[in-house]
């Protein structure tokens, strides 16, 4: 990663931090962290924020995003479509003076991650893996009540399968606040 670096006064270069992790594993609580201790304003946008402003025949048919009762997802062609579009919005807001934290599930692995390296183009991205130990995620997943049984402990290594980042966390032992202030040391030093 290139950039200015951080000097007191002067921003990282860093425009997109982009967290990539399993359900319940800690990104959206990281995120909000960052927003907390960064210097700069950042808005945290998530997955999950896509999911929820989708017209409801989406969230349950073929064509858009399906949850089996194992956990597992499956991504139709419509819910794609309109992902796509989320994304091009995402890197839009960045090119327009935006700090965006992007709280992702990679489902499709390096694919996914490609897609988000075609619409950061030219952006100073920092690449998180969060990760966290499948029986802790599986869990939290419980203990929310908001996710399909499953989920938490399919993704969580899934996700990460052929992945490198910039850096990685693990939320398994560690609080939202310590990942976050590592992430921001990074930020500071590039």
């Amino acid at each position: 990663m290139s950039g200015a670096g951080y000097v007191a006064g002067v921003a990282s270069s860093v425009r997109v931090i982009v967290l990539n992790g399993g359900s319940s594993s800690g990104k959206s609580g990281i995120a909000r962290c960052l927003q907390a201790v960064l210097p700069e304003a950042w808005l945290a946008i998530g997955v999950d924020t896509l999911i929820d402003v989708m017209p409801p025949r989406l969230q349950l048919g073929a064509e858009g995003i399906g949850f089996a009762d194992d956990g597992e997802i499956t991504i139709g062609a419509e819910f794609r479509l309109l992902e796509d579009a989320w994304m091009q919005g995402v890197a839009a807001m960045v090119h327009a003076g935006a700090r965006v934290i992007v709280d992702d599930v990679f489902l499709g692995g390096t694919e996914s991650r490609q897609r988000w390296e075609k619409v950061l183009d030219g952006l100073e991205v920092l690449w998180v893996g969060v990760r966290c130990d499948a029986a802790v995620a599986a869990g939290r997943e419980l203990a929310r009540g908001d996710r399909v049984a499953g989920m938490a402990a399919a993704q969580a290594e899934l996700v990460h399968r052929g992945m490198s980042y910039d850096i990685e966390v693990d939320t398994t032992r560690a609080e939202a606040i310590e990942c976050a202030n590592v992430i921001a040391e990074r930020i500071k030093s590039d």
